[in-house]
Parts: structure tokens; sequence; C-alpha cells
């Protein structure tokens, strides 16, 4: 059930209208959200509901025994056995063909004859989002950060809620969890917000991604070898792609939990406008990067280690935030890359540029920052995109090798078309220094701009109901 098709549109009316029926009664309207949600979720599948039941009842008992005991061994095990339990769960689903076909080529290649089992598992959609949310919340209990939920279906409701389930962002027991024991309130302003950022998230899907997705596809999909200058072109759409169709769906989760009176946290703030890679996880993927920073990277020591160690402990978490997307080769070497541009960042901007870190720069020496960092993270995205090994390898080359100028000029106009809103709306939020600038604006200027990017939709968007591309993580 994607949010651009007509089956979730059918979905939320039916939805919305019970919980807003039920909007004196916010413990009927949890049992709502927790039904809706189970009904959302088995939607894709009916057989992953037991999965999800069975994260929901287990860390929700963990939780009340952890909060109701002060025994530090005790406390020690139980957290100890929803990570492994959560882990087991994750790892088995995502990454137990991975291992069995690794092992099996590689007993092969030493001249061992192997015979191994492939189950064919099917990956529940939303594992990898839902599984982290859950194990947070134990972890925070254990910390005393958080007490546990109050009920069950409070619980339920707040690990299965609909709109962020799939997709995330992952959400925190403290941001979230009193949002779900606490009276809602449906405001005319959130309905105002959640309205432009549903409508705003559908524009960035359907015009944008799912336009710049019919460049990128045939690159790196397509028969035949590209040009360097088409492999470039490639590169940067995709760059654009995976952000507006990432963002698109953060925004439209966003916007229906506004529709409900719940505020999710947000999962962007213009990345590409950073300048080294510490600011750019800052404002990526929010949600993931500052989960692997609180319960991986300072754990493990963080900075307080030493400097060896720390490099150590970047590289560590960024292969680990690589895998998190899936058990693939170019995951592992994505991850690496951005463990090894942070750890290059930290040397010097701790050594090397120590004594200009405070000083302010120019606006021309910060355009040449973003500029090029801008670069640096788009070959990250090859290493993303890529099929193959083999077709990282080749596209790098190309890269180098065979992009023309003349060439990337005549086949770029659809790229500049199709990210020119983006692009254009993003100039805005800086210069005004508000995300959600428009909702300052005349009445007349926002019904101007909804016609506006619904009429483009209409014209020139693509509407096959194409999955989000983070679904499959």
């Amino acid at each position: 059930m994607i949010f651009s098709s007509f089956t979730f549109l059918v979905f939320f009316t039916i939805f919305f209208t019970i919980y807003f029926l039920a909007r004196n009664n916010h413990f009927v309207q949890n049992r709502v959200i927790l039904i809706g949600s189970l009904i959302f979720y088995g939607w894709w599948d009916w057989r992953f509901l037991f999965l999800i039941a069975i994260t929901i009842v287990m860390d929700y008992l963990i939780g009340v025994k952890l909060h109701a005991t002060e025994n530090t061994s005790q406390r020690k095990r139980l957290v100890g056995i929803s990570v492994a339990l959560n882990l087991s769960i994750l790892g088995f689903f995502k990454y137990f063909n991975f291992f069995s076909d690794s092992l099996s080529s590689s007993l092969n290649y030493l001249g061992i004859e192997a015979s191994y089992v492939t189950l064919n598992i099917i990956l529940p959609v939303g594992i990898s989002f839902y599984i982290f949310q859950s194990l947070s919340y134990v972890v925070d209990i254990y910390r005393k950060d958080v007490k546990p939920a109050r009920s069950l279906v409070d619980y339920g409701a707040y690990v299965a809620l609909f709109p962020q389930l799939v997709a995330g962002p992952i959400e925190r027991g403290y941001h979230l969890l009193p949002q779900i024991t606490a009276p809602r309130t449906i405001t005319r302003e959130k309905i105002y917000e959640g309205s432009y950022l549903i409508l705003w998230g559908l524009f960035k899907k359907i015009f944008i991604a799912d336009n710049l997705a019919q460049i990128v596809d045939p690159i790196f999909s397509g028969p035949g070898s590209p040009s360097g200058s088409l492999v470039l072109i490639g590169v940067y759409a995709f760059a654009f792609q995976i952000y507006c169709d990432f963002s698109a769906y953060t925004d439209i989760a966003r916007g229906v939990a506004k529709w409900m009176g719940i505020d999710l946290m947000e999962n962007f703030r213009i990345p590409y406008i950073s300048k080294n890679p510490s600011e750019f996880w800052r404002r990526w993927h929010i949600s993931l990067s500052s989960w692997l920073r609180d319960y991986l990277y300072i754990p493990l020591g963080g900075n307080k280690s030493g400097t060896v160690k720390t490099y150590r402990n970047l590289m560590i978490t960024m292969v680990l935030g690589g895998l998190w997307h899936g058990a693939q080769s170019n995951f592992v070497l994505w991850g690496l890359y951005q463990g090894a541009i942070l750890v290059v960042h930290r040397f010097f901007t701790r050594n090397i540029f120590k004594a200009n870190n405070e000083k302010k720069a120019s606006p021309i020496v910060l355009a040449i920052q973003i500029a090029l960092f801008f670069h640096v993270v788009c070959y990250g995205w090859l290493l993303f995109r890529a099929e193959s090994m083999q077709q990282i390898a080749e596209f790098s080359h190309l890269l180098v090798t065979d992009v023309v100028f003349e060439e990337v000029l005549s086949n770029i106009t659809k790229l500049v078309f199709f990210t020119a809103p983006l692009i254009i709306m993003q100039a805005l939020q800086i210069k005004t220094g508000k995300m959600n600038f428009l909702l300052t604006w005349p009445t007349s200027i926002r019904v101007a701009f909804y016609f506006g990017i619904i009429i483009s939709a209409l014209l020139f968007g693509q509407f096959g109901a194409s999955e989000f591309i983070y679904f499959q993580f």
C-alpha cells in the first residue's frame, strides 16, 4: 500500500474518519492506530504480521520487567536478550541468503564442493526500521532515559504507527511515546501543515524522483556500456532521485501523522548544502545517523578513547550503517567510503587545518566547499546504486577517462528541468530560515503554489505507483 496509490487514499479516508470520531478518547484512538497500522502492514503480506507482533510483545514485556527491577545483572541480562533476539530476527531475514551464498562461493573457490541451503527468504518490508525503533526503546529503559509504555496497546501503536512504519523516521521513545500516551488534539494548523507536507512529498516522488528514475535506470541497468558523460549525468540524477524519493516518504509520513495530531521527527535538513561529511550526516537520514551515534558509536567509545580508536569507531559505525541497508558488497563498500571520508575529514580538521576551524569562511569559499563535497557525496551514490563491483570499477574508470563536457551539456536538460523545483524551494528555505516557510505566506500564494505543483505533477508526473527506494531496506 503505497502513499501515492488510490488504495492508500481509500484506507486513510476510512482510518481518519474513525480516528476523528474518537477524538475525545485517545485510549480508543490508540486502538484505532494499532488496528489500522496492522491492516496497513498486513496489506503487504499478512505473514509479516507475526514478526512485528513478536517484536512488540517481546520488547514490551522486557521493558516492563526492566523498569521493575534494580538488579544490575538481571537488567543486563534482559537488555541482552532483547538485543540478541531483535538482531537475530533482523539478521536471519536480511542476511541469511547473502552469507549462505558467500560461504558457498568461497568454498567452491578453494576447490571444496559446497552443498548449502537457500531458503529464498522474503525480506519483511520495514523490518530494519521497526526493529531499530523497538530496540532503542529497550536500551533507553535500561539507561533510565524513558519509562515503559503503560499498556501493550500503547506500545504497539508506538512501534507499528503506520505513517513511519515502512521507511521511518526511526523514532525514539522519549519523542514519540509521550505523544502516544497523552491526549492528542487535531488542530487546523496541524491539518494545514500536514497537507503541505503531503502535497510537497507527493510532488517530490511523482514529479522529481520517478522522472529521474527514467534517467538513472537505463544507465545502471540497461544493456551495453554508457559513455562517461552519461554515467556522470546518471550519478547526478541518482543523487537527487534518492534524496527526493526518501525525503518524499518522510514528508508524507510526517504530514499524515500531523493529521493524527502527532509530530514525527525531521529526517532531512537540506543535506546537499553540507560542507563536509560530519555536517552531511547531521542533515541526511537524521533518525538513522543519530541512532548509530547513540547506540553504536558512543558505546564503542566515540571520540573519547584516543585518535586511533576514534577512527576505528567511525569505520565500524559506518560499515555497519552500510550493512543496515542490505547484505550486498556495494553497501559494505559505501559504508567503508563514508567511514573513510569521516576519518580523513577529522584528521585534517584536527591536525592540518586546526588553526582555521574557528574562522568564518567567505561566501565564495563556502560555495566551493559545498560544490566539492557534493561531488564527494555523488561518488558515494555511485557505490550505493551500482549493481555489481564490476560496474563500480567500470563506471569509475569512465568518469575519469570518458567525460566530454559538450556531451554532458547536450544530455542534461531533463535533469535540470526535474530538479529545478527542488533547488528553488530549498533556496527559499535557506533564505527564510524556515523549512515550512510557505505556511507563513498569504493564502493566495499558498493556493497558487498547490495549484502549480498539482498541475505540474498531472502533466509530467509518473503515476505507476512505484515503490519508494527505501522500502527494500
